[in-house]
């Protein structure tokens, strides 16, 4: 009896051979990434709005794997503007970090690459497009022009180094050409202060694990903003605090971003979190973006039903229910994605028109977009008001 193939099952011999597929791939964009002295020329690019810190255009991020190609951030268009906030909001694995690790040029390599589209960063006098810069003129820009705060402070930094080392190392690095270590020390008590330690000399001397985990995040926020960043990536900086805690780094945040105009791409998957700081919100879904637009777009009109079932799933005050509702159904494999919606066989409205290709970007009003079947065809204020109707009647029938 011949041995039938297991479902899901890969072999040693597919492996290797996807494996050797790969190599040769990261092989070549590895090595045009370590080219020396590639011209500006190469990397130079024009805004499409000069009112905008950062422009993700069509970009497309792989990690090559040995059981296949995963696609965690694919054909993601959207922009920054100087002095807001864009929200970035969906569940684990939606592609969030990837995302914005791109922009950092921070992907795991060789198996993280970017393969496709354009990141233009807005340095004013000119324009780099980040997918393409080499290592050596991003070394210069991160810190100086873009920051990251890290998810988890306490391993993002060293624990065998204190605060001050480790904060002083980033001012030294960047800001401290012809600077002694008075001034390192001077200015880092200083960022320390910003941030509201009120203890900057002792913070100064102590290791990371003698600080509490809200007291860690600051010293996090003071490394990324050393520089005076023009934008800062803030990947859910609040996902371990307690809620008071939580509510003071995000009064801090949009403080200093106001104080050094900077702009700022929040991560989270708290949508109590994005409504408190975002003015722009981007819903991300198994590597592509599924609806953006204004805070007041998506909170109050949302119109993709994965946007409206994360609306549903979140407790409310003063609103009884047994049981919160969760989002049927799970994401599909990241090896092999389907070719129509990837929110389909997860979707409970579902029209004829789903069983195609993937939909493409509708726009319901000059500030907001949906990617779903749902408004093909169908008047903006007709759909907002059918979505605003049943969930009304969801409300009454949960009372």
């Amino acid at each position: 009896m011949a041995k039938t193939k297991k479902e899901g099952y890969l072999s040693a011999k597919e492996s290797r051979r996807i494996s050797k597929e790969n190599r040769k791939i990261t092989n070549a964009l590895e090595k045009k990434r370590k080219r020396k002295n590639v011209p500006e020329s190469e990397y130079l690019t024009e805004m499409h709005d000069r009112n905008n810190a950062v422009e993700f255009d069509n970009l497309h991020t792989y990690f090559f794997t040995d059981t296949g190609v995963v696609k965690s951030v694919d054909s993601v268009t959207f922009d920054i503007p100087i002095g807001k906030t864009v929200g970035v909001v969906g569940e684990s694995g939606c592609g969030k970090s990837v995302t914005s690790l791109s922009l950092m040029q921070l992907l795991q390599r060789p198996q993280g690459q970017v393969v496709e589209g354009e990141i233009r960063l807005n340095l004013g006098d000119k324009a780099y497009d980040i997918a393409k810069i080499p290592y050596e003129k991003m070394l210069e820009l991160r810190g100086n022009v873009i920051s990251m705060i890290f998810q988890e402070p306490m391993t993002a930094l060293n624990p065998v180094f204190r605060i001050g080392a480790q904060l002083g190392e980033v001012i030294e690095l960047h800001d401290g050409n012809g600077k002694d270590k008075e001034y390192v020390k001077k200015r880092t008590i200083e960022l320390l202060e910003m941030v509201g330690i009120a203890n900057s000399e002792g913070v100064y001397k102590m290791f990371p694990h003698e600080l509490s985990g809200g007291m860690r995040q600051r010293v996090m926020i003071a490394i990324a903003l050393a520089c005076n960043p023009r934008i800062i990536i803030a990947d859910e900086p609040t996902t371990a605090l307690d809620v008071t805690i939580q509510a003071q780094v995000l009064d801090l945040l949009r403080n200093l971003k106001d104080k050094i105009n900077s702009s700022i791409m929040f991560i989270t998957h708290d949508l109590g979190v994005i409504a408190e700081m975002a003015d722009y919100v981007v819903v991300m879904y198994a590597g592509r973006i599924i609806e953006k637009g204004t805070a007041e777009d998506i909170f109050y009109h949302p119109a993709h039903p994965y946007t409206i079932g994360l609306m549903e799933s979140k407790p409310v005050v003063g609103k009884d229910v047994e049981k919160l509702y969760s989002i049927p159904g799970k994401v599909p494999n990241p090896v092999d994605m389907p070719n129509y919606c990837y929110f389909k066989d997860r979707c409970e409205k579902c029209v004829k028109k789903c069983d195609g290709e993937y939909p493409t970007e509708i726009s319901l009003s000059p500030t907001h977009k949906v990617s779903c079947y749902l408004y093909d065809g169908v008047d903006a204020d007709a759909a907002r008001e059918v979505n605003k109707t049943e969930r009304l009647d969801e409300t009454e029938g949960e009372r």
